[in-house]
């Protein structure tokens, strides 16, 4: 089956940086595409980051943009969302997911293919003030 495996996450100061790494098995993950997402408590959802299968286009929420990037590595299996610049609104747990088929490239955007598709467990990031 379809596993997703996050890393990476921790406990860092405003204006560090951490990578985190989402390493996936039981499908081909070069068909896929890959996002990130992450919740606070208290708040909602935030697809934060996303990355189409080759790695050609990529995205980034208005929150993150200029600190964040994503980038994948296909002969790994793994996506990996490098976040410079920490801040303690950054705080939250970060979940990789992908769709549960494989689309066109155009749909990488698609939010509701990664909700309803396969996700990994989550990683904690905490960032202090």
């Amino acid at each position: 089956q379809v596993q997703l495996v996050e890393s990476g996450g921790g406990l860092v100061q405003a204006g560090d940086s951490l990578r985190l790494s989402c390493t996936a098995s039981g499908l081909t993950f070069s068909r896929y595409h890959m996002g990130w997402f992450r919740q606070a408590p208290g708040k909602e959802r935030e697809f934060v980051s996303a990355i189409s299968m080759a790695g050609v286009n990529t995205y980034y929420a208005d929150s993150v943009k200029g600190r964040f990037t994503i980038s994948r590595d296909n002969a790994k299996n793994t996506v990996f969302l490098q976040m410079n610049s920490l801040t303690p609104e950054d705080t939250a747990v970060y979940y990789c997911a992908t769709p549960k088929r494989v689309l066109a490239s155009t749909y990488y955007l698609r939010v509701s293919e990664y909700e309803n598709g396969y996700w990994g467990q989550g990683t904690q990031v905490t960032v202090s003030s």
